[in-house]
Parts: structure tokens; sequence; C-alpha cells
């Protein structure tokens, strides 16, 4: 049965998200520190990395403690790092964000699928820019976890699987074929499996979005890229961490995509 996001007030709609948003943002900050070290996301549970006391349950509430503590550990007043809040603080916003934006006219399991893109992206950006990878135990879960909420959705009629296979294959193909032709130095592994799973959520909505979400990827590692050469920063041939680009396009192609997609490629009453 398809669930109407409009069928529910949108205040309400966005102090739930927010919330959950802030939760799970608590939690991608332990996947952002252990995942690229190899450590379980469940145990053993928080604890201060300099004295190693365990993070009781009353510190542990997203923004909130942090600010309580002043930043600082309960236990050996050892620094913490602002990331954290700001991590949780982010998560909410773009979970509110991510639900005004499908509310209108939006469908609940098209929404649950936006939002496990949205926490895994979140993880992924943080990992690709401090290690420069993209795990594919992140992709490979938010995958199937996606994929799940997109076929209730398809058994609701609330998507074209058509739109949803054809964006999903060319952002595949896209950056496939970018990953063979160059043997694997213009693109990584991680950004080809992270490639299908962008297409997919955002068909979902339309390929505009789709497309859209591909180009705007582009445009700004290459503004990004040429911004950095020209400051110094990075010289011609330097590896640069595509995958946030790869997010922030596909954060494009979903708040603007239709709109850009009429007015600059024509595609228009494509969904």
């Amino acid at each position: 049965m398809s669930v109407a996001l409009s069928s529910v007030p949108p205040a309400l709609w966005a102090g739930f998200t927010g919330v959950l948003g802030l939760l799970i943002g608590s939690f991608l900050n332990v996947v952002a520190y252990r995942v690229p070290a190899g450590l379980s996301v469940v145990r053993p549970g928080s604890a201060c990395p300099a004295c190693r006391h365990a993070v009781r349950g009353r510190d542990n509430v997203p923004v909130l403690s942090w600010v309580l503590l002043r930043g600082r550990c309960r236990d050996c007043a050892a620094p913490i790092s602002a990331r954290y809040p700001l991590v949780e603080a982010g998560t909410g916003l773009l979970f509110v964000l991510v639900s005004a934006r499908l509310a209108a006219a939006g469908e609940l399991s098209v929404l649950a699928a936006c939002l496990v893109v949205t926490a895994a992206g979140v993880a992924l950006a943080l990992i690709d820019l401090e290690h420069g990878r993209l795990p594919f135990s992140i992709t490979g879960v938010a995958s199937l976890l996606a994929a799940a909420a997109l076929a209730i959705a398809w058994w609701a009629g609330a998507v074209s699987p058509a739109a949803v296979l054809v964006s999903a294959a060319v952002w595949f193909a896209v950056y496939g074929g970018i990953w063979f032709l160059t043997a694997g130095r213009g693109m990584g592994l991680g950004d080809v499996a992270l490639a299908p799973l962008l297409g997919a959520v955002l068909g979902s909505l339309g390929l505009a979005e789709g497309v859209v979400g591909l180009v705007a990827g582009f445009v700004l590692g290459a503004v990004v890229g040429i911004a950095l050469m020209l400051s110094g920063r990075a010289a011609r041939g330097s590896r640069i961490a595509f995958g946030p680009f790869m997010l922030l396009g596909a954060a494009v192609g979903l708040f603007v995509g239709a709109p850009l997609g009429s007015a600059y490629l024509g595609l228009t009453g494509l969904a």
C-alpha cells in the first residue's frame, strides 16, 4: 500500500526526520571512525579516545551532550572534536531538507530510500575526504536498503522501474567507463560502486533528477579541481577525492534537478 507524505503535516515530518537525523548522525560518527580502521561499529560501545572511559548514556545525546560538557570528556577533560556535533546537526538538517523536498508529492518508501542514501553519503564523504576511499561495506548496505525501499515503491506504483534502471545504468556506464578507460587512474572502484546507487535513487524521482545529478557532480569536481590548481594546492594529475562531488551532484539533482533539466536539458515529463 502506498503511503503519501502529503497526508502528514509537514511540521510533523520535519520534527520526526530531524530527530531521526540527529540520532543517525551520532551513529555515523562511529561509522566514519571505525569502518576505515576495520573495527566493528557495534562493539565495544563508545569510549573517550584519551582515557578510554565508556561514554555514559547521558553524555551521548546528540549535540546537547557536547554543549553541556563544553566539548570535553567528563572523566579526563580531554577535548572532544567539534566534528561530532557538527556531523550530528548536519545529518539532522539534511534529513529535514530531504523530507521537505519530498513532502508535497513523495511517497514514504521513496523518502526512505533517499534518507538511506543521505545517511550513507555523510559517512562516505567523511571517509573519502580523510582516507581517500569509499568502503564497499557502506555502499553495499545502503544499496540493499535502498533497493528494498524502491521495490516497495514500485510495488505500490509510486515509481517508474524504467526510470530507476535507466538512471542507474547511465551512472554506472559513465563512471565504469572512466574507470575502465583510465585503468583506474581517473576513477576508483568505490566511485563506480556508488554510482548506480545514486542513479537509481535519483531515477525514482525522475530521469531529469538523475541526469542533472550526474552532470552536476562532474561540474562541481571540475570547478573545485581548477580552483585547487590555481591556488597551488594541487598539481595537474593529482588525485582528488571524488566521492563528495558525486554526492553533492546527487543533492543538486534531488533538489533542483527537475527545473534545471527542463530549462537546460529539455528533460520534461520524464519520470
